[in-house]
């Protein structure tokens, strides 16, 4: 095992419902209404493979929702970076393993990530709209792979959604469905990932 490959959003970043719950009452819009079409094929489908720009993508979302300040408020809802994931992404990187980001996202991420430093901390982040395939299409795994210079079984994938895993286990990844930092870390264990030397850190991946 050479490398740690991570989902970014429910995984290294969070967003929070009570935001959107917030928005949607103070624009008298149906709870849920928001996500469930900003989320809907074949919108969501073309701002993550990068057919249309995320600026876009809110702006349909007005129009569709008829409320084009509520969409503007949602598209500048704060997010919350995980200090524990990225705790361990600095210890996968100090034992010497490659780590990346993979993520169904928009051509905001670049930005995004760089409000809390995540390039700085890892080899790579890749977005579905930058290669024009999403999750969990073997084709944006096999980019990552050949970005890397990896095969798949030197690669552990983790994302927070199970149906995401599919195109890592066809290219032999190994792969953890993420629901927490300290079962990801048993997970990463049991694939056998060394830890961070623990004469020098005094703790390491368990």
């Amino acid at each position: 095992m050479r490398a740690v490959l991570f989902d970014l959003d429910g995984v290294i970043r969070h967003f929070h419902p009570e935001h959107v719950a917030r928005i949607e009452r103070e624009h008298a819009l149906t709870p849920g209404a928001i996500e469930a079409f900003a989320f809907s094929p074949p919108v969501i489908d073309d701002v993550t493979t990068g057919r249309i720009t995320r600026a876009e993508w809110v702006r349909a979302i007005g129009e569709h929702l008829a409320a084009p300040a509520a969409a503007e408020a949602w598209g500048r809802q704060p997010f919350t970076p995980d200090d524990a994931v990225l705790e361990l992404v600095d210890e996968l990187r100090a034992a010497g393993y490659t780590t990346a980001v993979l993520t169904n996202g928009t051509d905001g991420v670049p930005g995004e990530v760089a409000s809390f430093g995540l390039p700085d901390r890892v080899d790579a982040v890749f977005s579905s709209h930058a290669i024009g395939f999403t999750k969990p299409d073997v084709r944006a795994f096999r980019h990552v792979l050949d970005a890397l210079g990896l095969e798949g079984p030197e690669v552990f994938f983790t994302d927070d959604s199970a149906a995401k895993l599919a195109g890592a286990v066809e290219l032999g990844m190994t792969v953890h469905h993420y629901t927490s930092v300290a079962a990801l870390r048993t997970a990463l264990g049991a694939a056998g990932v060394r830890p961070v030397t623990e004469a020098s850190t005094g703790r390491g991946i368990r």
